[in-house]
């Protein structure tokens, strides 16, 4: 049974790439929505974004996604909320190996997203991790703990930088069909 989950994990992992490499965002969506992603309106996905295990995945409203970004929904569930934007080259990881285990062991863990959160270029986010309303992650940082609301956190563990504007009343949006 292992080697056929394996098999159509494979045959999903080609015709996803494939699918998420064309410059047509509508096909890209209803092939996400097809695998059982939940998406909410106005959703913008980029070409190139890989998506492990869509349908533990679940977006809000108006959410940007940009360029070969990760989310890896294997192990655990994603929930980005509304207004989100996520740059290129982000990796959202719902598993990862216990570096303490004789056996390689992987620990699993939810990622949440809340509401106008920005996730710069090239940040990572492990498991178990949740990044609070209004909350920054700059570029390249790696997020081993959650992040309260409205706070802008970087480096690599990632940590408290500043505090952000609480008043964000911002919708985002991008109509682009081809790209």
């Amino acid at each position: 049974m292992t080697n056929f989950k394996e098999f159509i994990f494979g045959i999903y992992k080609l015709i996803s790439s494939i699918i998420m490499w064309m410059p047509f965002r509508p096909v890209r969506q209803l092939f996400l929505l097809c695998c059982g992603m939940k998406m909410g309106k106005e959703n913008y996905i980029s070409r190139n974004v890989e998506i492990r295990v869509p349908y533990n995945i679940k977006t809000g409203n108006n959410v940007i996604i940009n360029k070969k970004v990760l989310l890896d929904g294997r192990c655990a569930n994603i929930r980005i909320g509304n207004n989100v934007d996520i740059a290129q080259n982000v990796q959202i990881w719902t598993m990862e190996h216990d570096v303490e285990s004789p056996t390689h062991e992987g620990i699993c863990g939810d990622v949440c997203i809340d509401d106008y959160a920005w996730i710069a270029s090239r940040a990572i986010i492990l498991p178990g991790v949740r990044i609070g309303k209004g909350a920054v992650v700059a570029s390249g940082a790696v997020v081993t703990k959650s992040i309260p609301e409205y706070e802008i956190w970087g480096g690599v563990p990632a940590k408290c930088i500043k505090k952000r504007n609480r008043n964000l009343s911002y919708t985002l949006k991008n109509n682009t069909w081809f790209d």
